[in-house]
């Protein structure tokens, strides 16, 4: 059975100041059985985070990773100076390809040396509105999928707990959201991707994808009662303690409704 994830992405918000009773606050709000949470702030608040959240069970992730181990790169950090700061990490980001450049290549490389340091990723995949119109969507999330995973070792990223969220960038801070038929069809077409174009065949039905497009606690329902889909993504709402308790108290009724089909105890 394929985990249930809420991932919060703060983004370029908080400060070393106010990060770490943020933190505190929601973990203390979203206490509930079956959910893993992960909570993603900017790099100078890991060590604030990390130091609220001790004892918890709320996992820290960062927001990107370089892809050199070392070297001549002002203003970047090493998978290796995540260690004792976070456990996740988010590679690939649409604003990082759109704002940064990043290729699909680079972002491969970059899913490498998470894997290669121990972090959990989180692979972003998603399409630009022009591109969903011309209906693209699925050959340009399945060619994000190819540049940054092909040549890679599935056993190693399926043991790092690889997983992929799916981002429909014209959705991303705009107060429009994918529909869930449509989110539901893209998680599916994800996994047929990994298990036919990529080799991965069976195991590929247990990446857990995530929605990452506009996600609050009044929509999270829809992609949840979705098969196919494993959680959130969240943005501007993980920054809300009560968005973050309407969405996980969600994801815990999804968690135990899949235990139980699975006849695990609920």
């Amino acid at each position: 059975m394929r985990p249930v994830i809420i991932a919060a992405n703060w983004k370029m918000n908080t400060t070393p100041a106010d990060a770490g009773e943020l933190a505190a606050t929601i973990a203390a709000r979203t206490e509930e059985p079956g959910v893993i949470r992960v909570i993603c702030p900017p790099y100078v608040c890991l060590a604030a985070v990390r130091d609220a959240l001790a004892g918890k069970n709320v996992a820290v992730g960062a927001q990107n990773v370089h892809h050199e181990q070392a070297g001549a790169y002002t203003g970047e950090i090493s998978a290796s100076m995540l260690a004792g700061l976070a456990t996740w990490v988010i590679i690939g980001h649409s604003e990082r390809r759109r704002d940064e450049f990043e290729s699909d290549e680079l972002i491969g490389k970059k899913l490498a040396r998470a894997i290669g340091a121990g972090l959990r990723p989180i692979l972003c995949v998603g399409e630009v509105l022009a591109e969903r119109e011309a209906g693209r969507a699925v050959e340009v999330v399945a060619t994000q999928l190819r540049g940054a995973l092909a040549g890679k070792d599935v056993e190693a990223l399926t043991a790092a707990g690889f997983v992929i969220a799916y981002e429909p960038v014209w959705a991303i801070g705009t107060g429009r959201t994918a529909s869930s038929a449509d989110a539901a069809a893209m998680a599916e077409a994800i996994r047929s991707t990994l298990a036919a174009d990529l080799g991965w065949g069976r195991l590929a039905e247990d990446v857990p994808v995530l929605y990452g497009g506009s996600v609050t606690s009044a929509n999270i329902g829809e992609f949840l009662g979705e098969h196919s889909i494993d959680g959130g993504l969240v943005g501007g709402a993980s920054l809300k303690p009560d968005e973050m308790a309407g969405m996980v108290a969600r994801a815990a009724m999804t968690a135990k409704a899949r235990a139980g089909a699975e006849g695990e105890p609920a």
